[in-house]
Formats: C-alpha cells, sequence, structure tokens
C-alpha cells in the first residue's frame, strides 16, 4: 500500500483540522471529514487499498463543497449589505421630488407644474401643450430649437386667460416639429416621492408617487 501524506493534502486543498464549534449536528464539518478518512483508510481492505485518486477525489470533492459554503456566506454578507444601502437610499427619498416618464402632470396649490421632454434627436420647435381632466386645452407654449436629450420645461398654473386653475392632476402632451416631420414627444413629469417600499436583495425600490401610485426606482431619471 502506497504511503499517503495527509497533511500536505490537506494543506494544498487549503482545509485544516480545526472544528467548527457552530456548526449544526447534522453538519459534517473538517474534523469529522478527516476522521471518517482516517477510519476508512485503518479499517480498508489490505488485499484491495485505496487508491491514492480516490482519497485526493474524496479531498477535492470536501474542499469543492465548503468553497462553494463560503461563497454562498459571503453573498449573503453582499445581499445585507445591499439591503442596509436600499434602507439608506430609502430614507433620503420620501419628501423629495423625482422625474419619471408620466404624461400625467400635477398642480398643486400655490406651485408651478414641472416636467421635461426627452428628445432622441434635436428638434426645430417643440410644443407643449397642457389639458384637464375633460380634455380642455388650458396652456400652450412652444419651444425653439432643441437639442437631443431632456429639456425642461413648467407651467405656473395659468390659463390662457390668465386664471389660476385649481390643484389636481393635467395631461402633458408634446409635438416634436424636425422640418415637415411632426411627431410624439416622451414627456416626464416631476411628482412627490410620498413613501419608499424596500425590496429584496436584486429589486428595485418601489416609489409611491403622487397621482401615479407605484413606481420602480429604475424609472426615475433624476431626483430634485
Amino acid at each position: 500500500m502506497n504511503d499517503i501524506d495527509t497533511s500536505n493534502i490537506f494543506n494544498q486543498l487549503g482545509l485544516t483540522q480545526t472544528a467548527d464549534t457552530k456548526k449544526a449536528n447534522d453538519e459534517l464539518g473538517q474534523a469529522e471529514f478527516l476522521e471518517l478518512m482516517t477510519s476508512q483508510l485503518k479499517f480498508q481492505d489490505p488485499l484491495k487499498p485505496m487508491e491514492n485518486g480516490d482519497f485526493l477525489a474524496q479531498m477535492a470533492q470536501f474542499g469543492t463543497v465548503s468553497g462553494i459554503n463560503d461563497l454562498n456566506a459571503n453573498f449573503n454578507s453582499m445581499a445585507a449589505s445591499f439591503q442596509s444601502n436600499q434602507a439608506l437610499q430609502a430614507s433620503t427619498l420620501v419628501g423629495r421630488k423625482v422625474l419619471v416618464p408620466a404624461e400625467a402632470g400635477f398642480l398643486q396649490d400655490g406651485a408651478d407644474m414641472k416636467g421635461a421632454i426627452d428628445l432622441a434627436q434635436p428638434a426645430s420647435k417643440v410644443l407643449v401643450t397642457v389639458k384637464n381632466t375633460t380634455g380642455q386645452i388650458v396652456h400652450r407654449q412652444e419651444f425653439g430649437l432643441q437639442q437631443s436629450g431632456l429639456f425642461d420645461f413648467e407651467w405656473n398654473g395659468l390659463n390662457e386667460s390668465g386664471v389660476r386653475m385649481p390643484a389636481g392632476e393635467y395631461r402633458i402632451e408634446a409635438e416634436v416639429h424636425r422640418g415637415t416631420d411632426i411627431s410624439a414627444g416622451s414627456v416626464l413629469s416631476v411628482v412627490d416621492v410620498e413613501s419608499v417600499t424596500l425590496g429584496t436583495a436584486g429589486q428595485d425600490l418601489t416609489l409611491t408617487v403622487t397621482g401615479l401610485g407605484d413606481l420602480d426606482m429604475s424609472q426615475v431619471r433624476k431626483i430634485l
């Protein structure tokens, strides 16, 4: 039978003989594994001794399982850290304003209604129209030449006659002109964050915003 230098094998596989005193009763630790391996060598059939390759294969298998357990522990630690970061982020969002894709804007008492238009390409002209819930036009504003990207707009709450409109929901439409070509623009609205729900690890925060209900944090284009 070939002699086996077990201490050298343990070192190569990164294993030690230190017992884990916190493991569960049904968990096989390194000390128990080594004890089983020693017993297996001690009571093996002398006429059919264990091959060195078999012994090394068992050691390697145990080392792989041990490595996977360590990896899982690291992932759990990362998940806990991610959850803590989410909680910190959530605490700073409540009461803030965010810019999100929405054609519904919300006029508050004594405040302006704000939003933005997202242009994939430059435009020769952009016409922004605000309508009430019945579809009546209450405000229209024309913007000249615009570059691609976001450009901000705001409405002071006055209709075409200069009368202050009541607080509430209004619809925003954008008409984008590029020469003779006219298309609808992508509208974003500035809304208030009322509450935040923490997602599980790997999931977005869920924001509850004024008038729009729940939105994923990934939908937020700006935090104002």
